[in-house]
């Protein structure tokens, strides 16, 4: 049995919060649509309400169109941020209803599609984000690429490229563009993974590009502090995303995924 989530202060059971595995196969292209998912992720959009500790900020997130990165927008808009969603064009309808949820409660979204791992593209996403809101004071660089493959001979050199470049390249053209915009008390969240930490064999391209971003972030950091600026990394493990019935894992890993858990279920992007 699963309970209804319905306020971000409800007592709860964890161990019935949210669905349990086994789930269906469901099979889906790449880059994977959270309409198409079942059971239904939870981002907050029921649950999440906001006390304006973001008022008049103005930030970025990239892979806002659904998992974690649709969490993010969600309740960055409820605590008052002024937000830009970047999403690939395949993702329309998906990036629509969220910014659509958002828009209808009042707050200001701006729609930004385009592919990260074009390096002008990212330059031109960051140029045009600090003139649509007037000013960059968060960045969140979060959009992702998995893809499980057997073995190393099974990955080829287009995979582990576009995974380099979406998870990493784009991080740091991204990260170099904001950086010079960014008033003091700024801040850009970098999302890393569990495979940055305890890499699968599976996974291989994806833990590799995973502990670069744990390398980077902590690099940076240490710069940007320089400017007033603080840099961050998250590290989430099994969440139930897009990235997982769209290659991230096996249909059979898809049935099961999030058992392993201390909980027996994935996390939920909210």
């Amino acid at each position: 049995m699963t309970e209804t989530v319905k306020s971000q202060y409800d007592m709860r059971d964890p161990r019935t919060q949210y669905p349990q595995p086994p789930f269906p196969k469901q099979p889906q292209d790449k880059p994977g649509f959270d309409h198409k998912m079942e059971p239904k992720a939870d981002h907050g959009e029921n649950s999440y309400q906001g006390f304006g500790r973001l008022k008049d900020r103005k930030a970025l997130i990239t892979g806002g169109d659904s998992g974690i990165g649709r969490a993010i927008a969600i309740a960055y808009a409820r605590e008052g941020a002024e937000i830009c969603i970047n999403y690939l064009p395949e993702e329309k309808e998906d990036a629509d209803w969220v910014c659509d949820l958002l828009e209808g409660e009042g707050h200001a979204v701006h729609r930004m599609p385009g592919n990260l791992t074009d390096k002008e593209f990212c330059n031109t996403l960051i140029k045009e984000a600090h003139e649509r809101m007037g000013g960059l004071d968060i960045l969140v660089n979060n959009a992702g690429k998995q893809v499980r493959q057997p073995g190393i001979e099974d990955i080829s050199d287009e995979q582990f490229d576009e995974t380099m470049k979406t998870n990493v390249y784009a991080m740091f053209w991204l990260t170099k563009a904001a950086l010079p915009l960014m008033p003091p008390g700024a801040a850009i969240i970098n999302v890393t993974s569990n495979q940055g930490f305890s890499p699968a064999p599976y996974l291989l391209d994806y833990a590799t590009s995973k502990f670069a971003i744990r390398g980077f972030t902590e690099a940076i950091a240490q710069g940007a502090i320089e400017r007033g600026v603080r840099v961050n990394g998250v590290a989430p493990g099994p969440f139930w995303t897009p990235l997982q019935p769209s290659g991230g894992q096996t249909q059979e890993k898809v049935q099961e995924f999030g058992k392993g858990t201390p909980m027996g279920r994935p996390g939920q992007p909210a």
